[in-house]
């Protein structure tokens, strides 16, 4: 689906777009990625003639050589909470082909389909922005006034275009792992570029993890640009879009250095995620946002 910056100059375009995915992989796999789950596991009960053994607790029969019943709390309708980086560096690139998105629409567009399938399951969605500070943040709902509302803010990034607005990404994480506190479903879309130590930013998702939340992190990058650095060798001006600082050079001169360091950051991150078992999604905006999430959404579907 070829689409240009025009198209979301109606704040409805963006809704129908959203709608486009949605019904897209609805009708190609008659089945939903996402199913509501309980809050936490309560206790065991013998298990008694025409109970369900579905919730048999097969280990401790392993043990006991007894039929126990896992019992849990009641369960719920999915909560989700939708996070998105909005520093300077998430409106790369300013100058791009026709129809490729920069980072920040990308990711909007991206969100705007995940609300409406969430929606059309009524579940109930929250959504977070930040920087340096966290500028956006709702509580998650399920109707129709909350769904409008979170569509306005996603509309409102797109429309800005923010230059020299640096991240504090790890910081920020932190205080979103304290404000959800109902277990939920964390939908993070960030270039992860913060000038921090990468060890912050660890720390930061592991704190959601801790907190019990499920964390699907969509690493938005420029792959070409941003991680391959494919640039003709000839002399440019590279500006710092969050510190406004400029470098004038010609690519071939860092190039191998540059793409060894984005390599060796991108697979530390894989690799922490990996371990603290949070569901890591390439998203190359040169592929555009329908491929990168049809993918996300099917390979989802096959898990549950």
């Amino acid at each position: 689906m070829i689409i240009q910056r025009q198209d979301f100059i109606q704040f409805e375009q963006l809704d129908l777009l959203a709608r486009q995915v949605v019904e897209g992989f609805i009708i190609g796999l008659h089945k939903s990625p996402y199913h509501g789950f309980s809050v936490e596991f309560a206790e065991h009960r013998l298990h008694n003639i025409g109970d369900s053994v579905k919730d048999i607790d097969w280990k401790v029969f392993a043990r006991t050589e007894k039929l126990y019943t896992k019992r849990f709390e009641e369960e719920t309708n999915l909560r989700c909470q939708i996070v998105i980086d909005a520093s300077s560096s998430m409106y790369f690139p300013q100058e791009r082909a026709p129809g490729v998105l920069n980072k920040i629409e990308f990711s909007c567009v991206a969100a705007a389909a995940l609300m409406y399938l969430l929606k059309k399951q009524r579940d109930a969605v929250g959504l977070t922005v930040f920087d340096t500070d966290i500028t956006t943040q709702t509580s998650a709902k399920s109707n129709a006034v909350h769904h409008h509302l979170l569509m306005t803010e996603l509309y409102k990034l797109i429309k800005n275009s923010k230059l020299q607005q640096s991240t504090s990404a790890a910081k920020c994480l932190h205080q979103i792992a304290d404000i959800i506190h109902k277990r939920s479903l964390v939908f993070l879309f960030s270039d992860m570029i913060d000038s921090m130590e990468e060890q912050e930013l660890f720390l930061a998702l592991q704190h959601l993890k801790h907190n019990k939340h499920e964390v699907v992190l969509f690493h938005v990058v420029d792959k070409s640009k941003e991680v391959d650095f494919v640039f003709e060798n000839r002399p440019y001006k590279f500006v710092d879009m969050e510190t406004g600082e400029e470098l004038k050079l010609q690519p071939n001169q860092v190039k191998d250095f540059y793409t060894e360091k984005m390599q060796q950051r991108k697979a530390n991150l894989k690799l922490k995620c990996a371990q603290y078992k949070i569901d890591f999604v390439e998203a190359d905006i040169s592929e555009g946002y329908h491929a990168v999430l049809m993918s996300y959404l099917l390979k989802r579907s096959k898990m549950v």
